[in-house]
């Protein structure tokens, strides 16, 4: 009787893993059948970011002071050591916001320093002239730096510079009018005396400086397609988070940072909006993303298009999709070399005229 009761319960024991088997075969043919899915994240202790205060050092170690002052000792007033120094001996730094490679500008001399409350009271309400931006500076009477104008410190001269192109086009007639009428207004309200560049002159160099720019201009995107398969919202964010991509400031995108503080993203996923919108993520259905490289807003040394490439591997292996142009043709790799050489030249073109892709004043231009 043993015997056969053990035979029995192996029996049924055998009966339950074959149940179990056919159950986990029709789940998985009908995950097969829908969108791809994001996979459950384990949970994780909540996150601390670091922190420079005493409250933000590690266990057992003691936080970090400046050099020469003791523990609970007043550190000194670094305002103060640039007493000694005559103001006429201070450098007379270069603006950092306004260039003559692609802005055109007006000087302001006052009768006498202006305050910075004066100025910022008599600023125009807008910093634009048409689609081109300007901006106002005032040099520092103490540091002898330009700088946009804060209260409490003293302007002994004023500079407007208006930026000639952009990817709107070039300056025209009209916007330089507007650019002349609200510096006049601001120079009225600080009792300066605003000095010009011909329009005529500032036009022409608009114009040659937007040739130059829409010659060199570069942005590059791809497109992947899912062989198989959809897939869901969730599943896209989270293989993208794998690959270091964040949530854009608009629905619809994802960003790869750039490892420099405050600069444009290295590259952009762009999906559709209204998936992104949707109230359930895991409702929606996507078959295509666009990977893009604004080629102008990085350094070259950062070597942005070699990132460009390997996200797209990347991304494609992950989301078993076909790496295609804009025409749905697959790329292959002489695609991206002959890409690659093209960009090596335009990297030289751009640093010939100083305009180097990254920096700050092509940002601006190609912007």
């Amino acid at each position: 009787m043993t015997t056969d009761w053990n035979l029995t319960t192996l029996l049924a024991a055998l009966g339950g893993v074959v149940l179990v088997g056919l159950l986990a075969q029709g789940w998985w043919s009908a995950r097969k059948a829908g969108p791809r899915r994001a996979e459950p994240l384990a949970p994780v202790g909540d996150r601390q970011e670091p922190s420079l205060g005493a409250g933000g050092a590690a266990p057992g170690q003691a936080p970090v002071t400046l050099d020469g002052a003791a523990d609970g000792e007043p550190l000194p007033d670094l305002r103060t050591l640039d007493e000694t120094v005559p103001a006429v001996a201070r450098t007379r730094k270069a603006s950092t916001r306004i260039d003559a490679l692609i802005d055109a500008i007006a000087t302001l001399a006052p009768d006498s320093p202006v305050s910075g409350e004066m100025a910022l009271s008599h600023l125009p309400g807008s910093r634009r002239a048409g689609t081109k931006p300007f901006q106002i500076e005032g040099l520092n009477a103490d540091s002898g730096e330009w700088e946009l104008p804060h209260p409490g410190q003293r302007y002994g001269e004023f500079q407007a510079g208006l930026q000639m192109a952009n990817r709107s086009g070039a300056l025209n007639e009209i916007e330089y009018s507007e650019f002349v009428q609200k510096i006049q207004g601001f120079a009225d309200g600080i009792g300066a005396m605003p000095e010009f560049p011909d329009m005529l002159d500032v036009v022409a160099r608009a114009r040659e400086l937007d040739q130059f720019a829409a010659s060199h201009d570069a942005q590059l995107a791809i497109v992947l397609r899912a062989r198989g398969a959809a897939w869901t919202l969730g599943f896209v964010q989270q293989g993208a988070l794998r690959h270091g991509f964040v949530p854009g400031a608009m629905p619809g995108r994802l960003v790869l940072p750039s490892a420099e503080e405050g600069a444009p993203p290295l590259l952009t996923l762009n999906f559709d909006a209204q998936a992104a919108l949707a109230d359930d993520p895991q409702a929606s259905s996507l078959r295509e993303l666009t990977l893009s490289l604004d080629v102008l807003q990085t350094p070259e040394a950062l070597e942005p298009f070699a990132t460009w490439q390997e996200s797209a591997r990347n991304l494609a292996r992950d989301f078993e999709a076909d790496i295609c142009d804009d025409r749905n043709q697959v790329l292959n790799l002489h695609a991206f070399q002959s890409i690659g050489q093209e960009l090596a030249e335009l990297y030289k073109s751009l640093a010939a005229r100083d305009l180097a892709a990254g920096s700050p004043v092509a940002r601006r231009l190609f912007s």
